[in-house]
C-alpha cells in the first residue's frame, strides 16, 4: 500500500532498478557464452528464485516484501563485490555491484517515505 506521493516515485524506481538486476543477470547467464557442462536452467533458477520471489510485494509497493527483499540483495551484493575485486574490476561485476547497491538504497528510502501516517 502506497502512503504517500513520495512513495509512489519510490516504488517506481524500486521495480526499475529490480527490473535492471534481473535482466543483467538473465543476460550475463547467457553472454559471452553459457558455461558448458551446466544445466542453463539450473543457473537460471540460482540466480533469478530468490528475486522473483519478490515480484508481487516489489510492484504493490508492499513495506513487509521491500525489507524481505532488501535482505536478499544483500547477498547478490556481496557475491557482486567478492566477484569484481577477484576480476579486478571487470564491468560485469562492476554493474551487477552497482544495480544492487542501488536497489537495496531505493528500497530502505522507500520504506522510510512510504510509513504510515500514526493515526490521530
Amino acid at each position: 500500500m502506497i502512503y504517500s506521493s513520495q512513495g509512489r516515485i519510490t516504488r517506481a524506481l524500486t521495480a526499475a532498478f529490480y527490473l535492471a538486476l534481473i535482466l543483467v543477470l538473465l543476460v550475463t547467464t547467457f553472454y559471452p557464452a553459457p558455461v558448458e557442462g551446466v544445466s542453463v536452467i539450473l543457473m537460471l533458477s540460482v540466480k533469478l528464485i530468490p528475486l522473483l520471489i519478490f515480484v508481487v510485494p516489489v510492484f504493490r509497493g508492499n513495506n513487509r516484501g521491500y525489507i524481505w527483499l532488501s535482505f536478499v540483495v544483500i547477498f547478490y551484493f556481496t557475491q557482486a563485490v567478492v566477484s569484481a575485486w577477484l576480476s579486478e574490476g571487470a564491468p560485469v561485476p562492476v554493474i551487477l555491484s552497482i544495480l544492487s547497491f542501488c536497489l537495496f538504497s531505493i528500497a530502505m528510502i522507500h520504506l522510510k517515505a512510504n510509513r504510515p501516517k500514526p493515526a490521530s
